[in-house]
């Protein structure tokens, strides 16, 4: 690879930002569209195996949840922090930025994976369920936290890229992952007679395919702007405490909304059952694939914010946060009306076999109800992007903390259990809690935020007069 080809995302970083965000967003929008269209996919293929298969999915989804968070926050940690310094011109201290990142997440992959697996259907009963689904999520979660180096490895990489601005090849990993995925999942599930074990497989099998390419890129051919060579390696506390500073809140904000699912699903056992679980994890799926545009813009935000920041240029922070989110909220006003629209045809996906078919109605509910859910999300999701690019975890923190564990889940215990509204009040709570919080809090707080940062940088530099 040309030095020329190495620094052209290092470039766009520190270009114009509407251009930076268009460029470092589009693939990952693509490639979380891919990972989505798997996780679709893999929803089709195990309701055909009937509504236990499904619960049982669901089940697990917190605890898969609490993998991505705790791989992907410290990603965006590490990431946030080589965009800073490369923002900076600093290249010795992005390169070993980027060791320290993919030292401290193998090291974390390693203590938080492994001692779940002998207590698994212990925790599965304890959050309510009963019958063939216990034994089914217990066998399903087995493989892939067994697996989880795999996944917080590929995550690793992948910020690592994104820091430096190479999101393309981040997104032909997970593209490639996404599709051997799809493909796997009929094999192991069905041809192989696997069951739900075998869509875990699947799962794990392509995470390893990432992991092994960005492997590639980064310690065989050597063609990505950082170098990750053991003699770049020097401790330091403080890229210790930088990656931690916005990692650890990062990964804490995602598992805050792996626990509200928990929490969901606690309350939505207690209104539904476990049929109601199949119905909101078969909907979310939907919703996922409504708002991945939002997390592929979050990155690029994160990225070129961060840049921005290192630079200390408060208006290229600004233009890049307003820019996406009026992109975001135009993107989602569209993707509410398509669900809308075309929910019970979206339903057939998930309903075609016997087993599943009597959710189909509930489903479709679901899916118009959680249509209200999507234009107030850019509102918070691309603030706490923000907040990671410019060094402040902790805001970006207590954004997700209230707006999933205080108003969502508040809001549908008070709308499905004590106003006795059901799975609606359920549906309708979640997304009532997102457009407050987005609207009463984390816009408006990302929005001082820029202004006080403007206001720092002009005492710390006042104008030059001319003479």
């Amino acid at each position: 690879m040309s030095d020329d080809t190495r620094t052209e995302g290092v470039k766009t970083l520190l270009g114009d930002p509407r251009r930076a965000i268009t460029k470092l967003s589009w693939p990952m929008v693509v490639a979380m569209l891919a990972q989505t269209t798997y996780n679709l996919a893999d929803g089709i293929w195990v309701a055909g195996l009937g509504a236990d298969a499904l619960a049982a999915v669901g089940l697990f989804f917190p605890f898969i949840m609490f993998i991505i968070a705790l791989s992907s926050g410290l990603g965006v940690g590490g990431s946030a922090a080589i965009s800073r310094r490369i923002g900076e011109r600093d290249k010795v201290g992005a390169d070993n930025t980027a060791l320290h990142t993919l030292l401290i997440g193998m090291l974390v992959g390693l203590a938080f994976s492994l001692p779940f697996i002998p207590f698994l259907e212990p925790i599965f009963t304890s959050m309510g369920a009963t019958g063939p689904a216990t034994s089914m999520a217990a066998d399903y979660a087995r493989v892939l936290f067994g697996g989880a180096i795999f996944i917080f490895f590929a995550n690793i990489g992948n910020a690592i890229l994104r820091g430096e601005g190479d999101t393309k090849r981040a997104m032909y990993a997970l593209v490639f992952s996404a599709a051997l995925n799809i493909v796997l999942d009929p094999i192991f599930i069905y041809t192989l007679d696997m069951g739900i074990a075998g869509a875990a497989w699947a799962t794990l099998l392509s995470m390893v395919t990432a992991a092994a390419l960005f492997f590639y890129w980064m310690f065989v051919t050597r063609d990505t702007y950082v170098s990750l060579r053991r003699s770049d390696f020097q401790p330091d506390r403080a890229i210790v405490r930088e990656i931690l500073g916005v990692g650890i809140p990062s990964s804490v904000a995602m598992l805050s909304m792996s626990f509200s699912v928990f929490l969901l699903n606690v309350i939505i056992i207690q209104v539904g059952g476990t049929d109601g679980v199949a119905v909101f994890t078969t909907g979310w799926r939907v919703v996922s694939f409504g708002t991945l545009p939002l997390m592929g813009i979050a990155t690029g935000v994160t990225a070129v914010t961060a840049a921005a920041y290192g630079a200390r240029d408060p208006d290229k922070l600004e233009v890049a946060f307003m820019y996406a989110v009026k992109i975001g909220i135009v993107i989602e006003l569209v993707a509410a009306a398509v669900i809308f629209i075309f929910a019970p045809q979206i339903t057939t996906l998930f309903t075609y076999s016997e087993e599943a078919r009597f959710l189909a109605e509930d489903i479709t509910v679901f899916l118009r109800y959680t249509a209200l859910f999507y234009p107030s999300v850019p509102l918070g999701m691309l603030t706490s992007a923000l907040f990671r690019g410019i060094n402040q975890g902790m805001n970006a923190l207590i954004v997700t903390l209230v707006r999933t564990i205080v108003l969502q889940v508040s809001m549908a215990y008070l709308l499905g259990l004590v106003l006795g509204y059901g799975l609606v009040g359920v549906w309708v709570g979640i997304a009532a809690g997102n457009l407050v919080a987005g609207m009463a809090l984390t816009f408006p707080w990302g929005r001082l935020a820029i202004t006080r940062y403007r206001a720092l940088i002009q005492e710390e530099e006042p104008p030059r007069t001319v003479n």
